[in-house]
Formats: structure tokens, C-alpha cells, sequence
């Protein structure tokens, strides 16, 4: 996959995000046309902790897919989800924080992600 210059994050090319902020855009879009506005002003997006996005690179990737769209300086509010596991060793629901965190409650390593992985756009202010 080709990098795309000049689209830099902390861990290198934020490729993920602009992706991202690329099917944001185009969401919107779609959204407008069918519900017929002009302009969005606002747009809260619900991305899951454990889903793998640099917000502060998404929030660069999104103003620069934005311009010239009915998106332009609308402002990104993103709605951070907690990771949520199942810990199969002490059979219970738990939050993790990150991706291979042991157990909160047993310290065991064999836990499956149930939730914190999703995306998607919440909600919009529009005129």
C-alpha cells in the first residue's frame, strides 16, 4: 500500500485514519443528499478505545478531506468508548484498556474483546 505524503503521526503515516476520515466524509454526503442540507457544522463520531485510531491524527485527516465539502470547519467531536472484554478464565465482563491487558479482577491473559472496537458517526448539527 502506498504512503500518502505528508499525513504524519506520532507512529508514522496515519494511512488508518485518513481512510477513515475519507468513509466520514462520505457518510456525510450521503446523509445530505438524502436529507437535503447544506451544511454541517458539527459531527460526533463514537470510536471504541480498542479500535486502533489516533484521534488526533483523524481529527488532521478529516479537516483535510473536508475542504471544499459541505463539511468544511465543521467541528469533530469524538465520543472515546471503553474496550470491553470477556475473561475466560473468571467467567466475567471487563474493561480493558488496551489490546493483550491481563484481567482486571483475575490477572489472566485470555481475555476476548466484546466491545470498544467500533466506529461510527453518532450524530450531526447541520443547517
Amino acid at each position: 500500500m502506498p504512503l500518502q505524503e505528508g499525513v504524519e503521526s506520532g507512529n508514522g503515516f496515519a494511512m488508518h485514519e485518513m481512510s477513515i476520515a475519507e468513509s466520514v466524509l462520505q457518510i456525510i454526503e450521503d446523509k445530505a443528499r438524502t436529507d437535503g442540507y447544506a451544511r454541517v457544522r458539527t459531527v460526533w463520531l463514537e470510536i471504541g478505545k480498542l479500535a486502533g485510531v489516533e484521534t488526533e491524527s483523524l481529527r488532521f485527516c478529516f479537516d483535510a478531506v473536508a475542504r471544499d465539502s459541505i463539511a468544511e470547519d465543521a467541528r469533530l467531536e469524538i465520543i472515546e468508548t471503553a474496550g470491553q472484554g470477556w475473561c475466560m478464565v473468571c467467567a466475567r465482563n471487563v474493561t480493558v484498556a488496551a489490546r493483550y491487558e491481563p484481567c482486571p479482577i483475575c490477572g489472566s491473559a485470555q481475555i476476548e474483546v466484546t466491545g470498544g472496537e467500533e466506529m461510527r458517526v453518532k450524530e450531526l448539527e447541520v443547517e
